[in-house]
């Protein structure tokens, strides 16, 4: 008779004829634990299937009112959840960290993968109602990647010799081989555009699934569901309003009080305590994301590379995941690839050593205090990391000042532009493309100064090697190279750890960058 009863309680919750907390307190009275209570639910809802209608609410960290809707220039997690719902790109990572067709319907390359040809989706509108063309593909692509370009996506696609668009084919050669090339086209800044964007990058017309009606930039967005959206089954709200909290305690106040239905970034000192409000749930995911400090390499004194290794050195990495991401990660060692890359070689940890770095530094003939800048917005406990790092490198005769600076406008000002700061990688599809976004000479969000030949060359090299022993060597030397000579310190890989109520259904586990992939509020449903 329990079970029955269970059931039953189970599936008027799923319908919303009693909230989950009341759910929760019967399950309990009839001895089911709050755990096995919630999966019950869970299942029960999703093999309901999802619902179309209703409002979907998102409380987002990381906006800024100096951004822009230039897909090119989106910097924070924000912007590209904005993105996410009114734009696509030719492709897209699947849940597991594979490639599926979006606006290219299939694609396939020649023999050294020095060239690859990409079938247009036929029949897909923009929002303001024109036909998708190779055209609009080939002008996006020329625009992210032509002189001049501030693209996050200008590094992946150096290399291009030629481009064209016949019919609904459109063509890439390539300077040499690049098996990754498909996997470039996935990064999001890649949203195709009427005429590339070319006329006006700010006007946020895609072929998404749902159309952008109204913004204040580093505040709020509204959108309504897409009529003309050319996959039915995607995008069951009817209206999705994105409200930007960087506010960690707002943030998560907002979920507890119902004004929104999932968040990002929950941070990783209250996950604990967030756990046990009634009707919200946490999804802790493993992640590509590092929490990082950068030097630039070009800029004195970080020009000096036994100050940059007494830096290196003067860092408790271990003490930073156990106090700033409480077990919602793991341990960096000065590198931005770890296990969750492909073709992954690890070194010996790098640990804090006061004594090696004080011989460093004073190797380096630095004197005097040392400027770091952060803000909440970089990261999650960025200002207490910050701290930390200031206290172990004290023990290494090494003193840093540390500089809050303001939430907003942090990525505008402060990264790609001062040299010593907090920052954030959410990662990328492939070790090729993390490195060609921020390693790569030539590339503009090369956000270290890492300007290194032999790296270059090694870099594009790997991209044509076949042998995956031998690729699995040069990426461990590439990453070597940024280890022991570049601007990057890296003491943390991050879970993505988000927060949805009971609100809505429909969450499911997916590599690539928080929320789903930034596909939660896309995906997802209201109960």
């Amino acid at each position: 008779m329990t079970k029955l009863q269970l059931d039953y309680l189970a599936r008027e919750a799923a319908r919303g004829r009693i909230d989950r907390r009341t759910f929760l307190g019967r399950a309990g009275a009839l001895g089911l634990s709050a755990t096995a209570a919630s999966a019950l639910l869970g299942s029960v809802v999703q093999a309901q299937g999802a619902k179309k209608g209703g409002t979907i609410r998102v409380g987002l960290q990381g906006g800024s009112t100096s951004a822009t809707l230039d897909p090119a220039l989106a910097t924070n997690s924000t912007d590209q959840q904005v993105m996410r719902l009114w734009g696509e790109q030719l492709v897209e990572l699947t849940p597991d960290g594979g490639l599926e067709g979006k606006l290219a319907e299939e694609w396939s390359g020649n023999d050294d993968a020095s060239s690859w040809t990409f079938k247009i989706r036929s029949g897909v509108e923009f929002s303001n109602g024109k036909t998708v063309t190779a055209e609009d593909v080939l002008a996006t692509i020329e625009r992210h990647a032509g002189d001049g370009s501030k693209s996050g996506a200008l590094g992946l696609l150096k290399g291009i010799k030629s481009m064209k668009a016949e019919g609904d084919k459109f063509t890439v050669e390539l300077d040499g081989p690049n098996a990754d090339l498909p996997y470039a086209m996935s990064v999001i800044y890649l949203q195709i555009q009427p005429n590339g964007g070319k006329d006006d990058p700010n006007a946020a017309i895609g072929t998404g699934p749902y159309v952008l009606k109204d913004h204040d930039m580093g505040v709020s967005f509204s959108y309504d569901r897409n009529p003309n959206y050319w996959d039915s089954d995607v995008g069951n709200a009817s209206q999705i309003e994105l409200l930007v909290v960087n506010d960690d305690s707002a943030r998560v106040a907002a979920l507890q009080s119902n004004q929104v239905d999932m968040v990002n970034r929950v941070p990783p000192k209250v996950v604990s305590l967030v756990k046990r409000l009634p009707g919200v749930e946490i999804h802790s995911e493993p992640s590509k994301g590092h929490y990082i400090f950068i030097m630039h390499c070009n800029t004195a004194p970080f020009d000096n590379n036994d100050l940059r290794m007494a830096l290196k050195y003067s860092i408790n990495r271990q003490e930073m995941v156990d106090k700033i991401l409480f077990g919602n990660g793991s341990i960096g060692n000065d590198t931005p690839i770890n296990e969750s890359y492909p073709l992954f070689e690890g070194f010996e940890q790098r640990e804090y050593d006061p004594e090696k770095a004080a011989s460093y530094y004073k190797k380096s003939g630095h004197s005097g205090s040392i400027l770091l800048r952060t803000s909440e917005n970089s990261f999650s406990g960025a200002p207490d990391a910050a701290q930390l790092f200031q206290a172990s490198a004290k023990q290494a005769g090494i003193e840093l000042e540390i500089k809050r600076e303001p939430n907003d406008g942090y990525w505008s000002d402060v990264w790609n532009v001062q040299p010593f700061c907090t920052s954030y990688w959410g990662g990328r599809p492939t070790q090729d493309a993390m490195l060609s976004t921020a390693y790569l000479s030539t590339a503009d969000w090369n956000d270290t100064r890492f300007f290194n030949v032999d790296f270059d060359k090694e870099l594009i090299a790997a991209r044509a090697e076949k042998d995956d022993a031998k690729r699995r060597q040069m990426y461990h030397d590439l990453s070597g190279m940024i280890r022991d000579t570049g601007g990057l310190i890296c003491p943390m890989f991050n879970n993505f750890i988000d927060a949805t109520s009971s609100r809505v259904a429909g969450w499911a586990p997916s590599k690539g960058f928080e929320l789903m992939n930034f596909y939660a509020p896309i995906k997802m449903w209201v109960v």
